[in-house]
């Protein structure tokens, strides 16, 4: 239920065509719909901004397409993550218009997101290497998908760090910067220091054995010298895009 959906119902009941008892149960049918094996979340769009995400990996085709199809009857943008090819497919058979994503692993369906204003400043979403831009990707894709201008630059780690300054107007021009790196992960604390905004740090599992699959990168980050960097978890590229889409809406609303 969104802002729109509230307000059509108070009319509603202010010129009669419902009761307030009818209201009530319109109301509670919005907090959350439960289908058995799953309890859709229908009030989180009210409280976060952005409608339940659908997470595919352990689900069955059938009931990822059963939730896309009950979170689609109730409007908004819909995004569902990890997705592999086959469960695009399975979902396309039902909802035609879904859109796969295939590098960020991510369907979008339903309204179309949100567009940012024409002088909205972007998020910058920057990798070390060239491995890491399936994570990036996912990061860039969920922020547009939230209504969030998304810039990318790739390939610009500290082992050739000429290649990230002379892209420094970009990095000025960024509201937020999501940085993704794996390896030693040192990209983030590089970036946290010469900037003026919030970076948001991706560890990802790319690296050679002592990297222990992003677990080297990840403490590296945490460990950062640089103030204003924070970390969400290894190849955690959808949550860095989604924190990154509410930093920007609430300074937006500012």
């Amino acid at each position: 239920m969104a802002d729109n959906d509230i307000a059509e119902l108070l009319r509603r009941v202010k010129s009669g065509e419902l009761d307030i008892q009818d209201a009530v149960r319109e109301v509670r049918n919005f907090l959350f719909e439960d289908i058995g094996f799953a309890k859709l979340d229908h009030h989180r769009v009210l409280r976060q901004g952005f409608p339940e995400v659908i997470f595919c990996e352990g689900k069955s085709l059938e009931q990822i397409v059963a939730i896309a199809q009950r979170l689609q009857a109730r409007g908004g943008t819909i995004l569902a993550s990890r997705a592999t090819p086959e469960q695009y497919q399975a979902l396309r058979q039902a909802l035609p218009e879904a859109v796969y994503y295939e590098q960020a692993r991510l369907i979008s369906f339903g309204d179309p997101p949100p567009q940012p204003p024409p002088d909205a400043r972007p998020v910058l979403v920057v990798t070390a290497g060239t491995a890491d831009i399936p994570v990036a990707e996912e990061a860039a894709v969920t922020a547009q998908m939230t209504g969030a201008r998304a810039e990318r630059l790739w390939d610009v780690g500290v082992a050739g760090i000429h290649r990230l300054l002379r892209h420094r107007a970009l990095l000025d021009e960024a509201e937020v910067i999501i940085v993704v790196a794996g390896m030693e992960g040192a990209l983030a604390s590089v970036v946290g220091g010469l900037v003026d905004k919030p970076v948001i740090a991706v560890p990802t599992s790319v690296g050679y054995g002592a990297s222990f699959d992003g677990l080297a990168a990840l403490l590296a980050m945490l460990s950062s010298c640089a103030a204003g960097v924070a970390v969400v978890n290894i190849d955690n590229g959808f949550g860095a895009g989604y924190f990154a889409g509410m930093l920007v809406r609430r300074m937006r609303a500012k």
